[in-house]
């Protein structure tokens, strides 16, 4: 490979887009996997650098191996793979199938993906896998599923960041801890909040530092710290309501 190329699985989202845009104004290669291969295509044709883009059948682990090992092949290897994938949900009745369903992508899913990028990157004798995980994962929440399975991506890069090192492999493990923006947007909350260019430039400034781990934005590393140390009895009683909108008097 003569250019840095990069694997993007999970690219349909606003917050991969721009992490995508950035990287091609970086003259980075890309090989982008969604779900919605046509739609992907018309965004690909604006990037100012080379776009492949594949079909991402994430659902089904034994397909999506072999997806990404043909990808690899046609693309020579690549130097980064950058996972952001995962579905999140909210019913307090508790229904199986969507649990079910945020285990199959999160989880299942989530872990093919990582395993054979990571067998790929021994084999080509290097390079970099990231993952876009979330400070949810950091204790149980209400989206049950949804916290219980980002709390197993983190685990599970920490699982291939002590694999990586005990064999004297040169592969970076990169987990990106992203803050809990849908909940500071529902509150409308400008501090907690930043804007998407923002966001996706440090997460590439993290990828290019070989971080182990790295909070996004940066001020989100305070409250998982305040998640990890508030007791049982207050963490459980938290709140996350949308602010009242002031109502001006003619």
């Amino acid at each position: 490979m003569t250019k840095a190329t990069a694997i993007i699985v999970g690219a349909s989202s606003q917050l991969s887009r721009e992490i995508a845009k950035q990287l091609a104004q970086q003259e980075v290669e890309l090989a982008l996997f969604a779900q919605d291969v046509d739609m992907l295509k018309e965004f690909a044709a604006t990037l100012p650098t080379k776009v492949q883009v594949f079909e991402l059948t994430i659902e089904d682990p034994q397909t999506l191996i072999r997806q990404l090992e043909e990808v690899w092949q046609q693309l020579g290897g690549a130097h980064l793979v950058l996972v952001n994938t995962g579905l999140n949900s909210y019913d307090p009745e508790l229904p199986w199938l969507p649990e079910q369903d945020i285990i199959d992508v999160n989880v299942r899913g989530f872990a093919a993906i990582c395993n054979t990028a990571f067998r790929l990157f021994r084999d080509q004798g290097y390079g970099q896998l990231a993952a876009i995980n979330s400070i949810a994962g950091l204790r149980g929440g209400p989206s049950v599923a949804y916290h219980a399975s980002k709390a197993f991506a983190q685990n599970y890069f920490e699982g291939l960041s002590m694999h990586a090192q005990r064999l004297k492999l040169p592969i970076t493990i990169t987990d990106i801890q992203l803050g809990l923006l849908d909940k500071a947007a529902m509150q409308k909350s400008a501090l907690w909040l930043a804007p998407l260019p923002e966001v996706a430039a440090q997460i590439i400034n993290a990828m290019q530092k070989g971080k182990r781990r790295v909070y996004v934005t940066k001020r989100w590393r305070l409250v998982a710290w305040l998640t990890l140390m508030l007791p049982e009895f207050i963490y459980n009683t938290r709140h996350w309501k949308p602010k009242k909108t002031k109502k001006v008097n003619d």
